[in-house]
């Protein structure tokens, strides 16, 4: 059977998202899925605007050729990557779970923005609840 292919949608500006990322990664491996991890893939070093368009064009390759995203919304404000992620998921018709270990929330009566929750297949707590979620998602998108 072929393998899954999530793109791991999450923010890596700081020691402590960087390996949190990894670790959701593993967990996601060794549950038997393909992943996509920006933060696994060259990154700027010169600023130039070639080397900027190459990361998003990248990134926007991965996204297309994904299965499934699933996206880090922790946070009071989601990362803006992720929201764009999450934005051109959307409209590629991908199904997209969220993963929210934060216990903040967006307001008093959402956990996060809901242009990003309505379009979410569910809102995880961790990522066993994701690898549940994945295992019972019955639309794959090829």
């Amino acid at each position: 059977m072929k393998r899954r292919k999530i793109f791991l949608s999450a923010p890596f500006f700081n020691r402590a998202e960087y390996n949190f990322n990894k670790a959701i990664a593993r967990k996601l491996r060794n549950a038997e899925y393909d992943v996509w991890l920006a933060q696994e893939h060259p990154f700027i070093k010169s600023s130039s605007m070639e080397e900027k368009r190459k990361i998003y064009e990248d990134d926007i390759k991965a996204l297309k050729q994904s299965d499934v995203i699933v996206a880090v919304l922790d946070g009071i404000e989601i990362d803006s990557g992720v929201a764009f992620e999450m934005g051109f998921a959307q409209a590629l018709g991908k199904p997209i779970i969220g993963l929210k270990t934060d216990v903040r929330t967006f307001s008093f009566i959402e956990n996060i923005n809901l242009m990003l929750e309505v379009p979410s297949i569910k809102i995880c707590k961790s990522v066993e609840e994701i690898i549940d979620t994945l295992s019972k998602l019955k639309k794959w998108v090829h």
